[in-house]
């Protein structure tokens, strides 16, 4: 045995046995393409990179064939305008998010005349303060920053300055003590839709992903703000200092520390008494912040947030929302599902019986399991807009482009 095997195996005395089991069916240094994710504990290989670790060919080949058919469908449906609509009017969120697809696609790129005509119907909701929305709808954050994603995924130098304007806007859009909200309240460092919002998660972790793809460094200040708001969101009480949480130990997260805690799947009963429940696109969208804002893999908060995920891994509903709930937001999981596991860079996952999973290859084929005849994607339980086949249909996109580059 090497020398870093041999040091992973002695950290994993006192181990749960499924992680035991799991650590003794590959020497991750000797064998990289199968280095397993052991929740809370860590298998080390320092010299050994898997992020971006690409999945078989045949699981691209059928990854590639499903996008191609979501292209064709998007290409069909794009406007005269350049948009992707929404309730009958162009979207420059929707499109932004379509557009993107385009963008990053080695058969388009950025200059490609559909993802052209996109950036500019997305341009020009462009306001004087740097932000991109609509005025007088309230999701000013979230607009902007998928705005932001796209125009960064084009890779052309003439949006290099909105792109700077918005991430300024981005960053003034934080609850911090310039709108006289300190460290110790439960709103500090994180977004909400628009100003004057209260923050939540979600737009939490879109703003986050669009600073990080745009370039900004992890040092800069905005990161670590957002990590105060982000650990409030998680149900570990080691960590998270809000009334709502003690007590917590299953390391999940909701959607929001804000006004003593709220969580889009409701609560459950622990050791009798009712607590806020987390699930499973919070948490994939917080562990994936985290990482962006490089947090160490040996955090408590991390290792927490992979136990969680060990314990609740399923791709047939949004972890741990309740009943019908539990397919609501299914896209969008998958989204940040992709995009969070592609930022932890391992191939395998081992859940809490033990089973390895390659999420690559089990993403893909659920998602091409879902595509619709037409090459599009659609949720029946519609809610947060997943009835909207242009932006499910991008969800899947991205997240089959994230799980095969």
């Amino acid at each position: 045995m090497n020398q870093p095997f041999r040091a992973a195996a002695w950290r994993l005395r006192g181990a749960p046995r499924h992680l035991k089991v799991a650590a003794r069916e590959v020497n991750p240094c000797a064998f990289p393409r199968r280095t397993l994710l052991l929740a809370g504990w860590f298998l080390v290989c320092p010299v050994v990179d898997l992020h971006g670790e690409p999945p078989d060919p045949q699981v691209r080949a059928d990854a590639d064939k499903a996008v191609a058919r979501a292209m064709e469908f998007l290409a069909a449906t794009q406007r005269a305008d350049g948009s992707w609509e929404w309730n009958g009017a162009g979207d420059p969120a929707i499109s932004a998010l379509a557009g993107k697809c385009f963008a990053q696609h080695p058969d388009f790129g950025g200059r490609h005349p559909i993802v052209k005509r996109a950036a500019e119907f997305v341009l020009k909701f462009r306001r004087d303060n740097g932000g991109i929305y609509v005025e007088n709808i309230g999701l000013n954050n979230y607009y902007t920053s998928v705005a932001v994603m796209f125009l960064s995924a084009c890779k052309n130098e003439e949006y290099a300055e909105v792109i700077s304007a918005a991430q300024a806007y981005l960053s003034k859009q934080q609850w911090d003590e310039s709108e006289q909200i300190e460290a110790d309240n439960a709103w500090y460092g994180g977004a909400g839709y628009g100003s004057g919002k209260r923050p939540d998660l979600s737009n939490t972790q879109v703003m986050i992903e669009a600073l990080k793809e745009s370039g900004l460094p992890a040092s800069d200040p905005t990161y670590k703000k957002a990590l105060k708001f982000i650990e409030r969101c998680q149900m570990s009480s080691g960590t998270n200092d809000q009334a709502f949480a003690r007590g917590a130990d299953d390391g999940g997260f909701i959607y929001s520390p804000a006004n003593e805690g709220e969580s889009k799947a409701g609560y459950m009963e622990v050791r009798g008494r009712p607590m806020l429940r987390s699930y499973g696109s919070m948490t994939y969208a917080g562990f994936k912040s985290m990482l962006y804002a490089e947090v160490s893999r040996g955090d408590p908060r991390v290792v927490k947030a992979l136990e969680w995920i060990a314990r609740h891994w399923t791709l047939e509903e949004n972890p741990n929302m309740p009943g019908q709930q539990s397919k609501e937001g299914l896209y969008y999981y998958y989204h940040v599902f992709a995009k969070a596991l592609r930022a932890w860079g391992q191939p395998v996952i081992v859940d809490a019986d033990g089973v390895s999973h390659e999420w690559r290859r089990e993403l893909c084929a659920k998602l091409c399991s879902l595509q619709r005849p037409d090459g599009s994607w659609v949720n029946e339980a519609d809610r947060w807009r997943e009835g909207n086949p242009y932006l499910v249909t991008a969800y899947a996109v991205l997240a089959l482009q994230a799980a095969t580059e």
